[in-house]
């Protein structure tokens, strides 16, 4: 059995997230919801539960089997999170993000990027547009450098095992390479080795602008989720902080799954 958190605060981008995971999830018999609200005060917790229970109902229509409402008094949703990860051993952790304002953005956006950071289990960032329409190609961004230390290949496996999609394996550098060399090809062939099931096609593309470039290449690819391995904190830095990541992870309809090792 898989266990999928849902964390919901009942805001539009929360219950997307929720309705974007039940249906990813429909129709998969091993897999559990848990829909989680952290609430801050004794006189919340009746509301949290009839929520927690509509929307409970709302997603058994979607063909979804099993759904476990939590709910929990507390302050730190970031700590709670991680605590409910580990008891359950969560397999993946969905949440919302939005881009529509500053003050949205540090709100909601900030959670779920610092449970993204905190290495529990891969955290499935979905945008407040997104619309599921399938799995069907997952796009796994990669630098291509010590690759057997760093990529989570179990927690990658335990995800993509739900869909079985077709996986490309994309490498953008601004180094101009006329031939794979030696270092190169080492890593692709552990990578090609580790998830030879899921027929992996690589692509080496050179260019300056990466961000630029995923977008394009998650276009023409009709791919359905970007995988990122955060590299210690360089993924928060590089992927979240710059303006370029926030066109991508704010705005994006495409949803962005970071996992760790």
């Amino acid at each position: 059995m898989k266990t999928v958190i849902i964390p919901v605060d009942f805001s539009e981008t929360a219950l997307n997230a929720a309705r974007y995971a039940a249906e990813m999830l429909s129709g998969k018999p091993d897999a559990n919801i848990i829909l989680y609200n952290l609430y801050h005060h004794d006189s919340e917790y009746e509301m949290a539960g009839t929520y927690l229970e509509s929307l409970k109902n709302e997603l058994l229509r979607k063909g979804d089997k099993e759904i476990e409402c939590v709910r929990e008094k507390g302050s730190d949703l970031i700590d709670a999170l991680e605590r409910l990860a580990y008891q359950k051993s969560a397999t993946l952790i969905v949440m919302g993000i939005t881009g529509k304002s500053t003050a949205r953005q540090t709100l909601i956006g900030s959670h779920t990027l610092k449970i993204a950071m905190r290495d529990v289990c891969p955290v499935l960032i979905v945008p407040a547009q997104a619309t599921f329409n399938g799995i069907n190609n997952v796009a796994l961004a990669s630098d291509f450098k010590n690759v057997e230390e760093i990529t989570p290949v179990t927690y990658l496996k335990a995800v993509l095992d739900f869909f079985k999609p077709q996986l490309h394996i994309v490498n953008v550098n601004s180094e101009i390479h006329v031939a794979l060399n030696d270092e190169l090809r080492e890593e692709r062939a552990w990578l090609l080795e580790q998830f030879r099931e899921y027929n992996p096609e690589f692509y080496f593309i050179t260019t300056f602008d990466f961000h630029e470039t995923i977008e394009q290449f998650v276009r023409d690819k009709n791919i359905d989720i970007i995988i990122n391995v955060p590299r210690n904190h360089s993924f928060y830095d590089s992927i979240f902080k710059s303006s370029a990541t926030k066109k991508l992870a704010f705005h994006s309809s495409i949803p962005v799954l970071a996992a760790h090792e």
